[in-house]
């Protein structure tokens, strides 16, 4: 209240300086302010709507929803500020949907017939991205009236003792709410400089194959066969896929075709186990494997608890990784978001050395009453504290998400 009054109370700022000082403000703070007084909406509006006049440098915050809030209504827990914030957004209703990926400040999720959308959590934009039936791996099925009622996925198959071989494809019939748990692994989105806009990368189905699609694309473009991709960067117009196997594809995606080309077959020390990859501000590729083990609850139900974090420099050129001892004055973000490398110094209420993590266990839509696994882990001393106590539900799993004031226009445009 005496904020308010000392406000009300104040002569009002000129639009320039104020715009100066919430320049200087992070997302979560910026919203705060734009709820003050008239001018100060003024200028906040000013900001969205002119986002190239904002360039702070956002701290994650964990995206989670609350049963307690409404079908609509999600949080937005602020690290820098320690503050949870309440969101609004548009229908459907988010906690109907999954989450599959985020990235520069999209959510991307999956609504109850499958269907793709990005929300920007701040402003609020929702894009519908090419529809579920536009992959070559899924067909419509349609009922008696000419509706969808049912799609049907088909998948290639391997031989697991002839190395992995292709021996053909299998089919197999999903309601429209159920696709979503068997086809959706992650979601990345990666900028596009030769548009200015965005690429939406997905990695799907039991064999993880990935498809793409451009800002303006009407359908998803399937790549080249490969298979067992587990994660994705996009670095001078290269699309690096890696698999589990520690074989490493390149896909480029300039041209009007689409080639891979196979780095490594094999990486040397490559273990099977939950791996990350992300580009560290110098350019080099680091991978970061999360070890968790399985703790049996009171409840005859299980959960997931991160014990350990290893880092591991990606050197292409000799097919081996290269095992680091720890960040130094770095920090990760890991989960289904897209994987983060920071600067503490240039975050300062950050932890150094350290990695946030949250939940992404691929089968969590099973188990969704289950506690997630979420945290800070040190990697000094490899021990782990709570963000915060478990304020949100576990289904759909909280994720880290970037706030932005970008906009996209995805208008549809057919070759």
């Amino acid at each position: 209240m005496e904020t308010e009054i000392m406000v009300r109370d104040s002569p009002e700022m000129p639009q320039d300086v104020l715009l100066d000082i919430f320049t200087l403000l992070e997302i979560p703070d910026l919203m705060r302010a734009g709820s003050v007084s008239s001018s100060w909406r003024s200028a906040y509006i000013t900001l969205c709507s002119q986002p190239e006049l904002y360039k702070r440098p956002q701290t994650p915050c964990l995206f989670y929803t609350s049963e307690s809030a409404g079908e609509n209504a999600a949080c937005l827990y602020s690290l820098a500020e320690k503050r949870v914030y309440s969101l609004t957004l548009p229908d459907p209703p988010i906690r109907s949907r999954y989450l599959i990926g985020s990235s520069h400040g999209w959510l991307v999720t999956a609504d109850e017939r499958s269907e793709l959308h990005l929300v920007n959590l701040i402003t609020g934009q929702q894009i519908a991205l090419p529809s579920v039936i536009t992959n070559e791996s899924v067909k419509p099925i349609f009922d008696d009236a000419g509706t969808i009622n049912q799609y049907e996925l088909s998948e290639p198959a391997h031989d697991i003792d002839s190395d992995f071989q292709y021996i053909g494809h299998y089919e197999s019939i999903h309601a429209l709410d159920k696709l979503r748990d068997f086809f959706y692994f992650k979601t990345f989105i990666f900028p596009d400089p030769s548009t200015g806009s965005y690429i939406v990368v997905l990695i799907h189905g039991e064999s993880l194959q990935i498809s793409f699609a451009r800002v303006g694309d009407c359908k998803w473009t399937l790549l080249p066969p490969g298979w067992d991709y587990q994660q994705c960067i996009y670095m001078d117009g290269l699309l690096y896929a890696f698999t589990r196997f520690g074989r490493v594809d390149t896909f480029d995606l300039t041209g009007p075709t689409f080639t891979m080309n196979t780095i490594t077959d094999d990486m040397k020390n490559y273990t099977r186990v939950c791996m990350y990859v992300v580009q560290a501000p110098c350019g080099n590729l680091l991978q970061v494997r999360r070890d968790c083990d399985v703790i049996d609850t009171d409840d005859n139900e299980f959960r997931r608890e991160t014990q350990k974090i290893s880092l591991y420099k990606v050197d292409l050129a000799a097919k081996e990784l290269v095992e680091m001892k720890d960040l130094h004055d770095q920090v990760l973000f890991l989960g289904y978001n897209q994987s983060q490398y920071l600067n503490a110094k240039e975050f300062p209420q950050l932890k150094p050395n350290c990695v946030y993590f949250t939940d992404d266990e691929s089968c969590a839509s099973d188990y969704k009453n289950n506690c997630r696994d979420i945290g800070v882990l040190n990697l000094e001393n490899d021990t782990r504290e709570e963000i915060l106590p478990q304020l949100w539900c576990s289904w759909p799993s909280p994720i880290w998400v970037t706030p932005s004031l970008g906009r996209m226009n995805w208008s549809c445009t057919d070759t």
